[in-house]
């Protein structure tokens, strides 16, 4: 049976979220309270999160009910289609087949209002009043700022400098939907201040960008925060998208061979490979999760599983994860969306149980695979998006060269409309490729928490 694109109706939006803290092979390291050396409990996180996303944020149910109001808000995009890329496979002349997800359809145009929508929920029933939140390219500010004005709550964005410089129409969208944005370092926190006078030039990251938003936060009556990756809860609520795909694939009678989505923080991969790899971890599947991540940021191929702050300076409680150092700096690569120093705890305990495996590769090559994919399929790849597009493009020309009938799944995970500054840098051959700074990364490292 031959599709080109399965699109399910509004009654097939999925219920509950899948968990995967439930099937782990072993519990999470909790996270910990780096100041009182102990592990971190609930009311650690309460100054930042409502009660809800903490409940969620250490759950260990498989199940997790989707709340009425956020299925009717999914209705707007979801389900999202399910496209055979048949014009790339005849490209690459490949006997593989490959399917993408395309979060692009939501009205921000990514992903990350999967989980916006959620939170801006919880805490709209919470009773907060003004929500706090940095974003790296603008996709998860983009997307919590439609979700705040959704449920009536102020919003207030932190974007990294470089990207708000690279992206200035991501700024405008957050302002069409009515959030502040600041270019992170700024002027409105004492974190940002203290940043800007050691280096007036700095490019940002979005570890500072999460230090500036809490800070915020702690400093306002009836805020909270919101994060958009990382974090059990956030990954969580991005399953529905590998759920639906799973939904999809079964109507195609196909199931993948490879599941492929970009990393910078984690909840793409997650969304999109936990409820695959839940399959693997039952044993009915042997499939590959492939997280793709930039060279110039390799956390999961270079960096260390340690315990480390989610922030730079070391506002959150500490995740055990693998780090390239909460103090790193990575280059300004176009993909500002995967410039985070760390993966997130789930997908950290799947790259070490080898139910995950991390590929890094470079942003020349990954915008190279983003204008063969535009030419092929149409459709113009968020630089992050891009990433999966080039491990499948490898994926895929491998098993031509093996002779092997393949299915590759991947997530396109956003449009890049916004992002056409970053195409013309690589159209004019300006782009430069992002070596991995060992140097830094080294010092960077010297800054871990110490955990007894």
């Amino acid at each position: 049976m031959s599709f080109k694109k399965i699109v399910l109706d509004e009654k097939d939006i999925p219920k509950q979220w899948y968990n995967i803290q439930a099937d782990l092979p072993e519990p999470l390291d909790p996270p910990y309270n780096a100041r009182e050396n102990r592990p971190a409990s609930p009311d650690d996180f309460k100054a930042i999160f409502c009660d809800k996303i903490i409940k969620q944020e250490m759950s260990a149910e498989r199940w997790i009910d989707i709340p009425e109001p956020v299925r009717e808000v999914y209705k707007i995009w979801r389900p999202s289609p399910l496209v055979r890329a048949a014009n790339l496979e005849k490209f690459l002349d490949t006997p593989a087949k490959i399917y993408f997800k395309y979060e692009g359809v939501s009205p921000s145009g990514s992903h990350k209002s999967n989980s916006a929508v959620a939170q801006a929920f919880y805490n709209k029933e919470a009773g907060v009043k003004r929500i706090a939140t940095e974003t790296g390219a603008g996709q998860w500010g983009s997307a919590l700022s439609m979700a705040c004005e959704m449920f009536g709550l102020e919003c207030v964005v932190y974007m990294v400098k470089i990207s708000f410089e690279q992206k200035p129409y991501r700024k405008s969208l957050m302002q069409a939907y009515g959030a502040q944005v600041f270019a992170s370092p700024s002027t409105q926190t004492e974190t940002g201040k203290k940043v800007l006078s050691q280096d007036p030039n700095s490019e940002g990251s979005l570890g500072i960008a999460i230090s500036e938003a809490i800070e915020d936060v702690i400093t306002h009556k009836g805020a909270k925060y919101s994060l958009g990756s990382v974090l059990n809860h956030v990954a969580m609520h991005q399953t529905i998208i590998g759920l639906e795909a799973k939904k999809q694939l079964e109507i195609a009678g196909d199931y993948p061979d490879i599941v492929i989505a970009c990393l910078g923080g984690g909840s793409n991969f997650a969304g999109t490979a936990f409820p695959f790899i839940m399959d693997k971890l039952q044993g009915k599947t042997n499939l590959r999760a492939i997280a793709v991540e930039p060279s110039a940021c390799p956390k999961l191929s270079k960096g260390v599983l340690a315990y480390d702050f989610g922030d730079s300076s070391g506002f959150t409680p500490a995740l055990k994860m693998y780090t390239l150092g909460h103090t790193f700096m990575p280059g300004g690569i176009h993909a500002g969306g995967l410039r985070y120093h760390g993966a997130s705890p789930l997908v950290s305990a799947l790259v070490k149980h080898k139910l995950a495996e991390p590929v890094a590769v470079k942003q020349r090559e990954v915008f190279e695979a983003a204008i063969t994919f535009t030419r092929t399929e149409g459709v113009l790849p968020a630089p992050e998006s891009a990433h999966a597009i080039r491990a499948a493009i490898n994926e895929a020309l491998k098993a031509k060269e093996e002779g092997k009938t393949k299915t590759i799944l991947f997530n396109l995970s956003g449009h890049g409309h916004f992002d056409l500054s970053a195409y013309d840098n690589y159209l004019s051959g300006k782009m430069v490729d992002y070596e991995y700074p060992e140097e830094k990364v080294c010092e960077a490292l010297t800054h871990l928490p110490k955990i007894k």
